[in-house]
């Protein structure tokens, strides 16, 4: 497939803890012949890509984070991208929904795929493809709004309220975030009331209420105590019923607990080694590897 180059992208999508704004063009997209969250796969049990990434380089100015990755990334599975700090895992996470675009000093070379389209191709608007490709961030972000307000906040601005059931579709985000019983009572009360395990819950609620394809995790309980990252943990493990979870985090044993595949990214930005966890953590293929797992170096 052809090099594809993007020189300071920029958009005009709202605040980072959505998946979308205002309704894209109509000729925008990214929409592909692929029926997207089909029943077959779903049902099946198959592990299609849904995200891959060829020869991939970002850069910073002349500063280059992520140098010539390529990986395919399976739907309904939860992959793990772990790594010393400054490898490139964040930047690499941001790359897929064209978060990086709001960076004025990022580029982006070579070619980056959505169900085989490439997000970076001139008729993809990124505020579409955010509501297929969500986002939870490394801290709890809840808006200083009601609990019902900052999972209803999505559905508002990408102008489906009045298309769908919002009080249903609040439920089932809640429920989805395991977060209902803890607070059908106090919907009007502010998110930002809750404990911080709760708010991180809520966010994700807040990311999974458009229904998208994709959800990005960047070190989600990093900022947590045990018990609510146990929580945060747990949940990862139901949301991959529904959608595909990639996450990142500096923790290698939370990375063992709860994904399926991992990518060890090492200084550089390369992506060195890429394979199912348990062989990964039991037997992987690169040295360099074995010595960041076991803590000879990173």
């Amino acid at each position: 497939m052809s090099k594809h180059t993007t020189h300071n992208p920029t958009d005009e999508s709202t605040a980072e803890a959505t998946s979308g704004s205002n309704s894209p063009p109509e000729n925008a997209l990214i929409e592909t012949d692929v029926t997207v969250g089909s029943d077959s796969s779903r049902t099946t049990g198959r592990a299609d890509t849904i995200v891959s990434a060829e020869g991939l380089d970002v850069y910073y100015d002349d500063d280059q984070a992520l140098t010539d990755v390529t990986i395919e990334i399976p739907e309904h599975r939860v992959t793990a991208m772990i790594g010393p700090s400054g490898c490139g895992k964040s930047t690499f996470l941001r790359s897929i929904n064209r978060m990086n675009d709001r960076i004025p000093a990022a580029r982006i070379d070579g070619d980056l795929y959505f169900r085989e389209k490439n997000v970076y191709d001139d008729d993809v608007d990124p505020v579409a493809l955010r509501r297929k490709i969500g986002q939870v961030f490394q801290s709890p972000n809840p808006f200083p709004k009601s609990i019902y307000d900052n999972v209803a906040y999505g559905l508002r601005i990408q102008g489906t309220a009045d298309e769908v059931d919002l009080d249903a579709a609040v439920e089932r985000a809640l429920r989805g975030a395991a977060l209902w019983d803890e607070v059908k009572d106090q919907l009007d009360s502010s998110g930002l009331d809750l404990s911080g395990g709760q708010q991180q819950r809520l966010c994700i609620a807040r990311a999974i209420a458009p229904d998208p394809e994709v959800l990005l995790m960047d070190e989600p309980t990093s900022a947590l105590d045990p018990v609510a990252a146990s929580k945060i943990e747990d949940l990862i493990a139901d949301l991959a019923e529904e959608y595909t979870v990639i996450i990142v985090t500096h923790n290698m044993q939370q990375a063992a607990r709860i994904s399926d595949n991992t990518a060890v990214f090492l200084t550089g930005g390369t992506l060195v080694e890429y394979d199912d966890t348990a062989t990964i953590f039991e037997n992987p293929a690169d040295d360099r590897v074995e010595d960041y797992i076991t803590g000879k170096f990173g």
